[in-house]
């Protein structure tokens, strides 16, 4: 088992895991409209995402502890690593649940800033959100859908001090499917990414800065202190909708694997996150980067098919897209060889190109086999920021990001997941990520500059990725109605 620490808490309460199989025909939108409804409210996937990572989604709310670290707090990993060896999970009958599913424990995530704990990097950036360095929330019971099984599975952990047996926990889960049945989404509707209006978009950095920075990450790579670094803008625009209707725009839309709904209360959290950071099941651990992305059109027309197969063959053929791909290969094989047994490090799965909702990224897997009482906090320190979001060498990229970007980043390429009490841990790369905070929605966006990036092309490609999470927020923020959609003839989608 995966604890939070190296060695076993001896103050650790024992949790013991029941669960209950239902199948009932509910929608995930009305589900996770009950879920809003809720206190502290939390919610992983929630879509129909087309992919072997998308097979569960879960539900929680009104969690029974939650864990909130900000920067003022100081060094970290000591309370986070108290608090989640603070429970264990007694042997449980579970022959008949699926491998890698969430029994229940913390759910919430973990900020790009808990990176100056892992590596000494300069302060220099405006923390002008406030986002904690951390925040998790534990749940005592969850409710998963298995997509493969077409079924809700209820779990919940009975603890030590509980009020309610577990049974009438099972009720209670059962109750909020009984709800979901009467509750009724009306669909959000579809736009065109192409007409989002930047002339009412706040920027964090105007474009000539933009361009300047990437020339000088370019010097950087030039004198040789770094291949690749992962820069980033980020865009403000209004937003005094509920957040729920947005998620419910991207899972429409924009069904990504390693999607999120987070309501941390004074701000929300809402993930359409297509890259895996890490997931570990029973002590193996897989890391998943992403570098390299084209449009990819739904449309069945003869000129989508063209531009399909083109895109698809250009990323698959780039030069430059595979060597990007390949640096963080190696930077992941070696962050990893600090906590994996020697000799069970390897490359699952070589670069790929898969195909999402709008576009093709190409793909690698890395994993190796965990060494014995290795926490989670370990693989933090190793693995913490993930390589894709920042570049090689790590520490050194990380500097230059602090230097060029003048807002910190948040949320923002950290990891939004879970953390279970069995030790199985699935965590995101939060990018395609909103935060939503005092009526406003902060997106940012970014992509790895190499030597022989183009400044124009770059800048280009952080509006490419922004515009399609800003069109969702313009059609939920203005309620758009149905004449729209004729209008626009239903067009949506996400970069």
């Amino acid at each position: 088992m995966i604890l939070g620490t190296a060695a076993k808490s001896r103050e650790q309460t024992a949790c013991r895991l029941h669960y209950r199989r239902v199948r009932t025909a509910i929608d995930m939108p009305s589900l996770s409209e009950v879920f809003a409804g809720l206190r502290s409210a939390s919610i992983l996937g929630g879509n129909e995402a087309g992919s072997d990572a998308g097979r569960f989604s879960y539900w929680a709310a009104q969690p029974t502890r939650v864990l909130r670290l900000e920067d003022k707090h100081g060094e970290p990993f000591e309370r986070l690593g108290k608090a989640l060896g603070a429970y264990s999970l007694k042997e449980t009958i579970r022959e008949t649940l699926p491998e890698g599913i969430f029994t229940g424990g913390w759910i919430g995530f973990f900020g790009y800033e808990l990176g100056r704990y892992v590596e000494r990097v300069p302060r220099t950036t405006v923390d002008d959100l406030s986002m904690p360095l951390i925040r998790l929330c534990f749940y005592d019971r969850v409710i998963c859908y298995d997509r493969a099984e077409s079924t809700f599975i209820l779990l919940v952990l009975q603890l030590p001090d509980d009020s309610e047996t577990p049974q009438e926990k099972l009720d209670c889960l059962e109750q909020l499917l009984t709800r979901a049945q009467s509750a009724r989404t009306v669909p959000p509707q579809a736009g065109d990414i192409e007409r989002v209006d930047f002339s009412r978009i706040r920027c964090n950095m105007e474009k000539d800065c933009y361009l300047r920075a990437v020339e000088k990450v370019k010097r950087y790579i030039y004198d040789g202190e770094v291949y690749q670094v992962n820069l980033s803008q980020r865009f403000e625009c209004d937003y005094n909708r509920r957040a729920i209707e947005l998620f419910h725009w991207q899972n429409l839309y924009n069904p990504s694997p390693y999607a999120a709904y987070i309501d941390a209360g004074d701000f929300q959290i809402v993930s359409a996150s297509p890259e895996m950071f890490v997931t570990i099941e029973r002590g193996f651990i897989r890391t998943r980067p992403i570098k390299g992305t084209r449009p990819r059109f739904e449309e069945d027309s003869e000129a989508a098919v063209r531009a399909n197969a083109a895109n698809f063959n250009e990323l698959l053929r780039s030069e430059k897209e595979r060597a990007e791909l390949n640096m963080i290969i190696d930077l992941e094989r070696n962050d990893l060889a600090r906590i994996c047994k020697p000799g069970t490090r390897k490359v699952i799965q070589p670069r790929t190109i898969e195909a999402y909702r709008s576009v093709f990224h190409a793909v690698a897997t890395v994993g190796g086999q965990l060494r014995e009482e290795t926490g989670l906090c370990d693989v933090l320190r190793a693995m913490f920021p993930g390589g894709s979001v920042t570049g090689a060498p790590k520490i050194r990229s990380m500097e230059i990001i602090d230097e060029l970007e003048p807002t910190a980043r948040g949320v923002y390429t950290g990891s939004i997941g879970f953390i279970g009490v069995d030790g199985t841990v699935c965590l995101n790369i939060a990018i395609r990520t909103v935060i939503i905070s005092c009526r406003k929605a902060f997106v940012q966006a970014g992509g790895g500059i190499v030597a022989d990036s183009d400044p124009q092309a770059e800048w280009q490609e952080t509006i490419t990725k922004a515009r399609a999470l800003l069109a969702g927020i313009a059609i939920v923020q203005n309620g758009r109605t149905k004449q729209y959609e004729r209008r626009t003839g239903g067009k949506g989608g996400a970069a």
